[in-house]
């Protein structure tokens, strides 16, 4: 009986092997870490397949990549650029049971392998020898189907419950180039400080953990502050906060529960043409001596928080371009958002390498719109999948990056508004703005009594 299973140096995959593949990402997911994965959590065939095991993990990721199209239509893009005779097209029927034989244990494994801070040497992604990193939540909308509804609630809304059935996705993102660390994820009637507590595991000493007001809680920041990174959280300005010692800098010391944190109260002005707007931040944060971390910097530092906003936006806005998820069962939920987010970390290794190659660039400057396109043809042309003699970090997807880098960023603001009204037409309605403002930002340290 013929097996599966591959042992020696892998090459060029050959025979129904040969539309595993995600073009030029391949190299990041190379076939040997998919085949470790598949052995590790026992999902290889026990014979070899029309589709095998380790073709579906990579039809799941180009899945990811062309979220618009149906998975029989992913996998003719597959097998679009390969050489030789085209192989069977599989049925719909086929490619849903491979997808069901395979489970999510799998991809959550490779995305366990591919996650974490992607190293680079870019000075942006560090403050004082610091990697700033964020974590927030955000919500993803999946079929409402009979069985995804057993799990995945809808919105609550004036008439009962409306929309579609919502994942919760709860993530821990390098500020610097917008790696995933770490993600937890499941029924949105769970509150992201649930989830985000399951994050602690993926803090380490030498970060510093970016939170916005729902972070603030004393039981959340005492478990993430054992884990030896330093917190920097926003909490709301008129919390009670009793001192224990005051500053030189106006800053004060306060306690929660056994947790000592600095308070850092700041008033920061936006000027615009559209005139000008004050507002009261506070700050908690566990870096409590002014001298080596001073109050005006980590105001600054904190705006680093949209980070993860932007990583989310090119997730859900990019990727999936707003559209539902695919997957009709629970299972198949889970499947595809361990997907998701190891493709996403795979463009985002790639843009890393890219901007690495010259010295000095911002990692901000990649564009991800630009990677994205360029790994899709990478895939359609079957190109870039095993790498040459000669080692090629930047690749295809790459030079792409760099030849269309981003200019370098400005001090804009733009009101927040609801991306998706409830009637098209508050949607399109006169009295909203949506221009963008060039702005001037001043910051004043507060002496603000506890």
């Amino acid at each position: 009986m013929e097996q599966a299973a591959i042992t020696g140096p892998v090459g060029v995959a050959a025979g129904v092997f040969a539309p595993g593949h995600i073009g030029e990402l391949t190299r990041i997911v190379p076939f040997e870490m998919v085949d470790e994965v598949l052995a590790e959590t026992r999902a290889i065939e026990r014979r070899v397949r029309l589709l095998p095991a380790r073709v579906t993990v990579y039809l799941l990721l180009a899945g990811a990549l062309f979220s618009e199209l149906g998975y029989r239509q992913v996998f003719d893009r597959l097998c679009a650029g390969l050489a030789g005779p085209s192989p069977v097209r599989p049925s719909g029927s086929a490619l849903r049971q491979a997808r069901q034989r395979l489970g999510a244990a799998p991809m959550k494994a490779l995305f366990d392998l591919v996650r974490g801070p992607v190293a680079t040497t870019a000075v942006q992604v560090r403050w004082r020898g610091l990697l700033a990193v964020a974590v927030d939540g955000t919500l993803l909308p999946v079929p409402d189907t009979p069985e995804n509804l057993t799990v995945f609630a809808k919105q609550r809304c004036n008439s009962g419950a409306g929309g579609y059935p919502q994942v919760r996705l709860a993530a821990l993102v390098a500020c610097g180039n917008r790696s995933v660390i770490g993600a937890a994820f499941g029924p949105a009637t769970t509150g992201e400080l649930q989830y985000a507590g399951r994050l602690a595991g993926d803090l380490r000493a030498g970060m510093l953990l970016l939170g916005d007001r729902n972070f603030a809680a004393a039981d959340l920041l005492n478990r993430l502050a054992a884990t030896g990174a330093h917190l920097l959280v926003r909490c709301k300005s008129g919390r009670k906060l009793p001192a224990v010692a005051r500053l030189r800098d106006g800053s004060f010391l306060a306690r929660l529960g056994a947790l000592a944190v600095r308070v850092i109260d700041a008033e920061i002005t936006i000027a615009t043409s559209r005139g000008v707007r004050t507002g009261h931040y506070r700050l908690l944060t566990t870096l409590t001596d002014p001298t080596t971390h001073p109050a005006g910097e980590l105001v600054r530092l904190y705006h680093e928080r949209w980070e993860i906003e932007t990583a989310y936006a090119e997730l859900k806005s990019t990727v999936l371009g707003g559209r539902v998820m695919r997957a009709r069962t629970p299972a198949g939920v889970e499947q595809e958002v361990w997907a998701l987010l190891t493709a996403y970390q795979a463009l985002r290794t790639a843009m890393t390498d890219a901007t690495d190659s010259v010295p000095g660039t911002d990692p901000d400057r990649a564009g991800f719109t630009v990677a994205l396109a360029a790994a899709r043809d990478q895939v359609v042309l079957a190109a870039g999948v095993i790498a040459d003699t000669a080692i090629d970090l930047v690749g295809a997807i790459g030079r792409n990056v760099l030849v269309q880098l981003l200019p370098k960023r400005r001090v804009r603001t733009k009101d927040r508004i609801v991306k998706r009204a409830i009637s098209k037409y508050n949607a399109r309605g006169p009295a909203i703005d949506r221009a963008t403002y060039q702005a001037t930002i001043s910051i004043n340290m507060l002496a603000t009594d506890p």
